[in-house]
This record gives C-alpha cells, sequence and structure tokens, in this order.
C-alpha cells in the first residue's frame, strides 16, 4: 500500500514541533514575554535622580539605550559622589581608572572600556566602541586614546575630597612605614562633612573602614516600543591594584541585554560577578521562564556556592558562618517589564521608574 505524501504545510509544521521540542529539552527555549507598551527602568539606588529627569522622556519615546546613558552620566559627572567617575576613589597609586559598559538590545551589540583615564563620561565612550569600531572592549591607554579622537577631552578626575580619603587610607595601611596621620582637630571643616558614596551619607571613617568598597552605577532600560538596552559604569574596587577591571565592562558579568527576553545588571564585588557570569545568567534563566525575583536569587545561591569552594584557598571568601563575606546586587528586567532587585545580604535600596514614577525600592535579600 502506497502511503500518501505529506504536503508542505504538514512537514513545516512537524518541524517546527521537533525544533520547539528540542529547543525545551535543551533549556533554550525562547522566552515569551507578553509585550506591554510600558517604559520601564531598573538599576542601582544612585541612579534615581537620573531616572527621575529621563523618566518623561521615556513616557515620550526616548530610544533605551539613550535613556540608559543619560542615567547613568549624571552619577559620572557628580564630584560630590565618591562612587562613580569624577570623585570617585582611586587605585593604591592615587589614580582614578573608570570601566563601562553598554549593550542594545535589538542589534545585540555591546562596547566598553575598561582602565580608562582622564575621561569623564566612559559610558559615551563604551557607545562609541560599540557603533563606531568593530571590537567589544577597549582598555587602558588605548581607550583613553580613542576618546581623545572622538572629542572626550582629558579631565582631572581625582578631586580634593577623593585625594584626602586616599592619603588617609595610605597613611592607614601600615604602623611600621614612615607615614604619620594627621593630628585631630577640634575644628569643624570640610573633612566633617559626609561623603556621599552610592546613593547613601558616609563619614571617612565608615568610608575607610567598610570592606573593600565597590562604587558602580547601573541600569536597564525598557523603551515604549519594547526594546531594551543597559549601561553599567564604575570607578572600581577602591584602592585596588593599578590595572584591575571589575565586571562592569565584562559583557555578560557586569551587564547583559537579549532582545528576545530581558536585561541585567549588577553592583558589588565584581570577582563574584565575573566567576558566575552574573547577568547572562539572570537573562539565561529568565529565557527558561523564571520570573526575575526567582532568576536573581537561582544567581545569588550559584555565588553563595561558588564563595564556599574558594574558601578552600581564599579563607576571606566567606565569614564564619560560612557565607560569602562581600555583597552583590543584581537588578533583572523582562520584557513584559517585571522587574526585580536582589542582594545577599542587607536592607538596601534600588531604583526603579515607571508610570507610576521613579522611586527606591528595597531589595529583597537571600541570606537576610
Amino acid at each position: 500500500m502506497t502511503r500518501p505524501r505529506p504536503d508542505r504545510r504538514s512537514l513545516l509544521l512537524a518541524a517546527g514541533a521537533a525544533a520547539t521540542a528540542s529547543h525545551a529539552l535543551a533549556g533554550s527555549a525562547p522566552a515569551v514575554h507578553a509585550r506591554r507598551r510600558r517604559p520601564v527602568m531598573v538599576g542601582s539606588a544612585n541612579g534615581l535622580p537620573g531616572m527621575q529627569a529621563q523618566l518623561p522622556r521615556m513616557m515620550d519615546g526616548l530610544e533605551p539605550l539613550d535613556a540608559a546613558i543619560e542615567v547613568v552620566k549624571v552619577v559620572e559627572a557628580d564630584p560630590e559622589d565618591m562612587s562613580v567617575g569624577l570623585g570617585g576613589l582611586p587605585d593604591e597609586d592615587g589614580v582614578v581608572t573608570l570601566d563601562a559598559a553598554c549593550m542594545h538590545g535589538p542589534t545585540h551589540n555591546a562596547g566598553s572600556v575598561g582602565a580608562i583615564q582622564d575621561t569623564l563620561h566612559p559610558s559615551e565612550v563604551a557607545r562609541l566602541v560599540m557603533e563606531r569600531t568593530d571590537h567589544c572592549m577597549l582598555v587602558g591607554e588605548g581607550a583613553s586614546r580613542f576618546a581623545r579622537e572622538y572629542g572626550h577631552p582629558k579631565v582631572d578626575l581625582l578631586t580634593e575630597r577623593a585625594r584626602e580619603v586616599w592619603l588617609r587610607w595610605k597613611e592607614g595601611m601600615s604602623d611600621r612605614d614612615d607615614r604619620l596621620s594627621p593630628k585631630k582637630s577640634k575644628k569643624s571643616g570640610a573633612a566633617d562633612r559626609p561623603y556621599r558614596y552610592m546613593g547613601e551619607e558616609l563619614t571617612l571613617e565608615q568610608l575607610l573602614t567598610t570592606h573593600r568598597i565597590t562604587g558602580t552605577i547601573h541600569c536597564s532600560a525598557l523603551s515604549l516600543e519594547g526594546e531594551l538596552a543597559c549601561c553599567t559604569t564604575t570607578s572600581g574596587l577602591s584602592f585596588k591594584i593599578p590595572g584591575r577591571i571589575g565586571d562592569s565592562p565584562v559583557i555578560g558579568a557586569g551587564l547583559y541585554c537579549d532582545q528576545e527576553v530581558g536585561s541585567a545588571g549588577g553592583t558589588g564585588r565584581g570577582e563574584s560577578a565575573i566567576l558566575s557570569c552574573a547577568s547572562f545568567l539572570c537573562v539565561e534563566l529568565m529565557r527558561g521562564g523564571m520570573a526575575p525575583k526567582d532568576a536573581g536569587m537561582a544567581v545569588l545561591r550559584r555565588v553563595t556556592e561558588q564563595a564556599q569552594r574558594g574558601a578552600a584557598w581564599q579563607p576571606e571568601l566567606v565569614r564564619e558562618d560560612g557565607l560569602p563575606a562581600f555583597n552583590l546586587q543584581l537588578y533583572l528586567l523582562n520584557g513584559a517589564g517585571e522587574y526585580a532587585g536582589v542582594e545577599l545580604y542587607g536592607t538596601h535600596a534600588f531604583s526603579v521608574a515607571d508610570e507610576d514614577g521613579a522611586r527606591h525600592e528595597q531589595l529583597e535579600a537571600l541570606h537576610g
């Protein structure tokens, strides 16, 4: 008996069903979101002033990459904020070096700069790398020279207050060198003013005793048209070894964006985000169907497990109770406009901007 020959439509349907099943088994089926015409921005607490300024423009149709970069530029140019850019804390030699990256969902393209010096807006230079070169990353002297070629002036980023903090750190490093800390004065002065860092006000003592200060700003944006983009920029780890690059300019670590799924970024210990590919993993877990909060918590559990394994050769990675001795915050946004902010510990805030306005919300902690 001759079997009837299947028509072309039946063959296409069968092939589509087989491909869908294969993707599902592999855990890589593209996420399907009910897209809403809803502009949303999500990011670190210090992004709030920029989000307040850009939200009306987002409501009018501003491109998401434009919005994300404009949000972070506010902190890059603020000399009173010691977490990013101008006024940021320097490396151990007293030199301010910056890292930044951006990623554009619709084109799935990205650009970044690492250890760039004397440049006010590394976020803009990262965009130039993405749009005007065939590279993803430029670092060091090459990144600085590239910035000058495109009209970014040379700017001294070390403010007087940041220099004072660096000198106090240097003087307190050892009691076996020739540096002496200044005598305490009863007169009040500029040093008595609180230092603004990551949206918080800290005393000089808090700045110097906080375990490895990590200053960063991240913003993920979903436009009125449903397009996604993100940007992260940082002065990096305070008093770091010269040449150190953290997670912020590493695509997939400090930030990641996929137009089919969503966007994510982080602040905190950059090395933990690099070793876990934290932002990429957040997006991939959302691709598999996880809600933003669940995806973020799953990544933090992975980070916790990795720190515990690493403690075998680096004991300072964990506390006495076996949990990480550092913090990491993650900010997640999917294509439907659903978002979350999570962290390992604490009661810190993150920034959100949508049709309900720009505001701070509380991060949800994995370990309380």
